[in-house]
């Protein structure tokens, strides 16, 4: 198996629009969490999410918005910053062994929804003409390729919230089984919109508008925890085998030493101990470490009821005594649940948390959940902290749970 390098990372985010942006609003505790303003919110029950501000005009031709959907301006723009930020010049590579791997929850789910207005709400056989190329989950990743004139494999993984965490992993498996020198991997996701928000409600899990501060209303691990709340951006990295890397002078970022996948088999949505503990272990084993190695976990910690006592049981299952000294922190209160584009996103902070010696707060924890008893660096980060070895929970309705292990290089 050869090393694989992280040496570029790209992010959209309710935070941020570039790496240092985004962790110095998670690390200060800024929410990106609001409330909407669109004119179908008076038909949510709570009209609050984490959105992006992203000048998209500034970016793309007219010719060429006018073909991308929401979530494919998000990864491209991620992805082009991660490739600026590793410094790859793709003339000089081999372009049939890289390649994309990118993650999606809900696709094109902006102008799915705008073709169901206009032919169900305004009665109009006028779609898009490019609704379907717009629409389609592969469409983010088939324009990084595009626009990078990549050869190599270009897949797309959807398996809900860990969709992006599974992308990395598989593109590390690529690189470590020699199938590829370098991959750009991550994750995009749009999902604010009328029809997503409403099935969403309907499904009972979005947390309600916390009275006194609509931006604190995403709780994870905390007793007065009412559920999720929605994001959107993208997250790339560009992940490179060690020694050509090293050869091209790149800076590395970290070393992704440990991917775990474990598939609940038992229910569509409820997660389970073993599940997610048996994601963690397969890490940890790819990773070739003992738990007492980890220094940091981001955890999945998506602030609903199931979720969070689960993910604690299960860090306990797996880590023992250890569970309770290793912090343990959800950035999702305060960037919101990023769905297929999560576990990238959380793998990014976990990254950059290690280049800064500071571990990210949960925030919004005034108090615990008593099945929620570990370390989870409540209210404020944790600064001057020797980070070696982290690792990034991601688990999904639908059962696929993936972990991502990493170390400082």
């Amino acid at each position: 198996m050869k090393r694989v390098a992280v040496t570029g990372i790209g992010v959209v985010s309710p935070l941020g629009n570039d790496r240092e942006a985004f962790f110095a609003g998670v690390a200060a505790g800024r929410s990106g969490v609001r409330r909407l303003d669109a004119a179908f919110c008076e038909r949510l029950l709570a009209p609050i999410a984490a959105p992006v501000q992203l000048a998209v005009d500034d970016y793309f031709a007219a010719p060429k918005l006018r073909m991308l959907d929401r979530v494919s301006q998000f990864a491209l723009h991620a992805a082009d910053q991660a490739v600026a930020d590793a410094g790859i010049e793709f003339a000089a590579e081999n372009r049939e062994r890289a390649g994309v791997f990118l993650g999606t929850g809900m696709g094109g789910s902006q102008t799915t929804d705008e073709g169901y207005q206009t032919i169900y709400g305004e009665r109009s056989d006028r779609v898009k003409p490019f609704s379907v190329l717009m629409a389609m989950n592969n469409a983010a990743a088939s324009w990084i390729a595009i626009a990078h004139d990549l050869r190599g494999p270009n897949l797309t993984f959807s398996t809900a919230c860990s969709s992006s965490a599974v992308a990395i992993g598989e593109a590390w498996r690529r690189i470590a089984g020699g199938e590829a020198d370098l991959m750009i991997a991550g994750g995009s996701e749009a999902p604010l919109t009328f029809g997503v928000l409403k099935a969403w409600e309907a499904l009972r899990t979005l947390a309600a508008i916390d009275p006194a501060d609509a931006a604190a209303s995403c709780k994870p691990f905390s007793a007065a925890r009412s559920g999720l709340v929605l994001g959107e951006g993208a997250a790339i990295v560009v992940l490179e085998e060690w020694e050509h890397a090293r050869r091209r002078g790149a800076r590395i970022d970290a070393e992704l030493t440990g991917y775990g996948l474990y598939t609940d088999a038992a229910h569509i949505t409820r997660p389970s101990v073993e599940g997610q503990a048996g994601a963690m272990r397969l890490a940890l084993a790819a990773a070739g470490v003992q738990p007492s190695a980890i220094d940091y976990i981001n955890a999945h910690g998506t602030a609903t009821v199931a979720n969070d006592a689960v993910e604690t049981a299960a860090i306990k299952d797996v880590f023992g005594q250890h569970a309770y000294r290793v912090p343990v922190s959800s950035t999702k209160a305060v960037h919101g649940h990023l769905l297929g584009a999560a576990g990238a996103l959380e793998f990014i902070a976990a990254i950059l948390a290690m280049q800064a010696s500071t571990i990210p707060p949960t925030m919004h924890l005034h108090a615990s959940d008593p099945e929620c008893d570990l370390d989870y660096v409540p209210l404020r980060a944790r600064e001057g902290v020797t980070l070696r070895t982290v690792m990034s929970n991601s688990f999904a309705f639908g059962g696929t749970n993936a972990v991502l292990v990493a170390r400082a290089p």
